[in-house]
């Protein structure tokens, strides 16, 4: 692969101490244990990677609120038919649970025959059964609720998987049979999710449902440094230009297990003759020698001899699909590396998809979303005997002198960035921030380095069980509700999520050279913050913007200090480089304020590394487009710059300058001259 051409990468190697797979008394792992602290909890958000064992963890819990807490029965939501496999028959009293997790198998509607509307009348009869446990998907369960309404569901535990899938959303029916049954408070729900945060600018839940919920947080930190085998996880974007088929031996290893997931037909990249992609895909890895005719695979022989085992996943046909995917899912098959070799799919194998054996997810043209980019990463993630590495690519369209593409492959380079900034907060450790103060000291269970505890700068701590860190901030503001507390501590990635959805927020950051940080920092993301927590006070607005700002741009600093292990050069580091360069960093700059941190611009990193992934016309192309579509400022934006000022005349004794060298001063003094030229316009208008 070409290294040059890769934008941005995060590289980063794990200790692989095997403490996140390794079981208990009771044959629960680490997320498991911590989940089943809760059991007792009405309304319970599990946030876990893939592959940390949620539909497990969630089988100990539901057995104990059958068994012990007087539910009546189980019903487990799923997204899809597939995903059903996850909560089949399992064996837990060998491992010194008190009971296993049964489900009869007509009670399995995502194996039963039939449509979604059908299976309702199955659901029905479940309710007015004395069995404990069903699973369907989440189709099925929307329709059931729609005719049985939510008292059929009172004294009920309902599990919904991928949890992502609700929103506030007037549209979304599955959120609101969620907010209904939280209203009517007769049932238990267990909401799992990889991926908290949703693809649009839609919430999940509103806040006051949200507090309803005990939240558990299992980190890809904590879960792949757990790992017995896979040591290191790389992400790359790869830019080409033609065809991606040209391109596609530069990225691709024919000795590594690979998911390929084919352009969305909608897509820039797309052929718009999806068949005839596959047909170049295998084309491409050698010379077809037929169909393995047990379990459908097409079997290709590359130029070094060896025959692969392929499943395309892309074929409408029926027949050939379902013998494909049910080769896929045959127990026997799964247990073995060698059964398959690359799987190639388009709407299929993302969440939920388990090939504990991929270990490249390669994905062409830009997705619908960055959750969908979290769940096809978590594909890759999975720990395996002999799987050491894990990497996910993605390749995209360079820009050509057509207008529109120009314009279109900005919006996909723009979503990359920011898939790529939201995944190094996602496999950062889980910060916790605090003021330095005079009376400030050492925690207990933290460990301060090598030089220990200074009472002179501020500190930054490990807790070596959970791997949390927490670092000392010189003027942070503390949240003062215990809502703006949850969220600093549960939810800052999912700021951070819609933060780097904002197009406009990214485009300026990269490319708009006048702009300075603090607009960024402070305005953008204070509105951003405004907008998704309207209801919360300017001091715990304030508190969380800080530290959310303050998680993505010592990210950025740490990994740069780590030798680049999570900012994009390529280099692996171990998985405490970037603590280490984290504490490089307070060392360094001695005094660690707001202020400072809110002068960092948080997308200089990624515009260094596409500076060097781009040629310097392509480069041109996309910043002219964006020079293009630049906006002026709005009246919202000019009150906040305006209010800014305020406090910045309160604390240097005068308003900021027109003429002042410093650009955010210039730029708040912006601020009150356009909201005086509204004044006077509206006064003689």
């Amino acid at each position: 692969m070409s290294s040059e051409r890769i934008m941005p990468g995060i590289s980063v190697d794990y200790s692989g101490d095997g403490r996140s797979t390794r079981s208990d008394a009771m044959g629960m792992r680490p997320m498991q244990q911590r989940v089943w602290q809760f059991r007792g909890e009405q309304y319970l958000l599990l946030k876990s990677p893939p592959a940390s064992g949620k539909s497990r963890a969630l089988m100990f819990v539901a057995l104990d609120k059958l068994h012990r807490q007087g539910l009546k029965q189980a019903i487990v939501v799923v997204p899809e038919k597939s995903i059903g496999a996850s909560f089949a028959n399992t064996q837990l009293t060998p491992h010194g649970f008190f009971a296993d997790w049964e489900v009869k198998p007509h009670w399995n509607l995502c194996n039963s025959p039939g449509t979604d509307g059908g299976k309702v009348g199955s659901l029905g009869k479940f309710l007015e059964s004395e069995d404990q446990v069903l699973v369907c998907t989440h189709a099925t369960f929307r329709f059931a609720f729609e005719k049985f309404g939510a008292e059929a569901f009172d004294d009920r535990l309902i599990a919904v998987d991928e949890f992502h899938h609700v929103s506030v959303s007037e549209d979304n029916r599955l959120g609101e049979f969620v907010r209904q049954l939280i209203e009517r408070d007769k049932s238990h729900l267990i909401a799992m999710t990889g991926s908290y945060f949703r693809g649009d600018a839609a919430a999940v839940l509103m806040p006051e449902d949200e507090r309803r919920f005990e939240t558990v947080t299992y980190t890809y930190y904590e879960q792949l440094g757990g790992y017995q085998h896979l040591k290191k996880l790389d992400i790359g974007y790869f830019f080409y230009s033609g065809s991606y088929i040209d391109d596609l031996p530069k990225v691709l290893d024919e000795n590594e297990k690979t998911i390929i997931h084919i352009p969305n037909v909608n897509s820039r990249e797309s052929t718009q003759d999806k068949h005839k992609e596959v047909e170049h895909i295998l084309e491409t890895l050698g010379e077809w020698q037929g169909t393995d005719e047990m379990t459908g695979f097409q079997l290709v022989k590359t130029s070094s001899g060896r025959v692969l085992r392929i499943a395309d996943l892309v074929d409408d046909e029926p027949v050939k699909r379902e013998k494909v995917a049910g080769a896929l899912r045959d127990a026997a098959g799964r247990d073995n590396r060698d059964h398959v070799d690359i799987i190639i799919a388009l709407g299929m194998a993302k969440e939920g998809f388990d090939w504990v054996w991929c270990e490249h997810a390669l994905t062409i043209g830009y997705r619908s979303s960055l959750t969908e980019i979290v769940q096809i990463i978590g594909r890759a993630t999975r720990d395996a005997p002999g799987k050491t590495r894990a990497r996910f690519t993605n390749l995209i369209a360079e820009p050509d002198a057509g207008e529109q593409a120009v314009t279109e492959a900005v919006n996909d380079t723009l979503k990359a960035i920011a898939a790529s900034l939201l995944m190094e907060q996602v496999l950062a450790p889980r910060f916790e921030f605090r003021p330095k103060t005079p009376t400030s000291g050492p925690q207990e269970g933290l460990d301060y380095g090598a030089d220990g505890y200074s009472d002179d700068g501020c500190n930054v701590g490990v807790n070596g069980t959970t791997g949390a860190v927490q670092i000392e901030i010189n003027g942070l503001a503390e949240p003062e509700s215990e809502e703006a507390t949850r969220i600093c501590q549960e939810d800052l990635n999912e700021v951070v999520a819609s933060f780097v959805q904002d197009t406009r927020t990214v485009q300026d950051g990269l490319f708009n050279e006048e702009l300075p940080p603090q607009e960024t920092t402070q305005q953008k993301m204070g509105k951003i913050i405004r907008d998704k927590y309207p209801d919360l006070s300017e001091q715990d607005q304030e508190a969380i913007r800080q530290r959310a700002i303050a998680a993505l741009n010592l990210v950025q600093q740490g990994g740069q200090r780590a030798g680049g292990g999570t900012t994009g050069s390529g280099t692996a580091t171990s998985n405490t480089a970037l603590i280490d360069g984290i504490r490089r960093y307070v060392t360094d700059v001695r005094d660690l304020n707001v202020d400072l941190i809110d002068s960092i611009n948080p997308f200089g990193e990624a515009y260094n590394i596409l500076a060097k992934t781009m040629n310097e016309e392509r480069l041109r192309q996309v910043q002219s487009a964006i020079a293009g579509r630049r906006v002026q400022l709005t009246p919202e934006e000019a009150r906040d710059l305006a209010k800014r000022a305020l406090k910045f005349k309160q604390q240097r004794g005068k308003l900021p300058s027109l003429t002042s060298q410093d650009a955010w001063e210039r730029r708040m003094a912006e601020g009150i001259a356009f909201l005086q030229r509204m004044k006077q316009e509206n006064a003689s208008g």
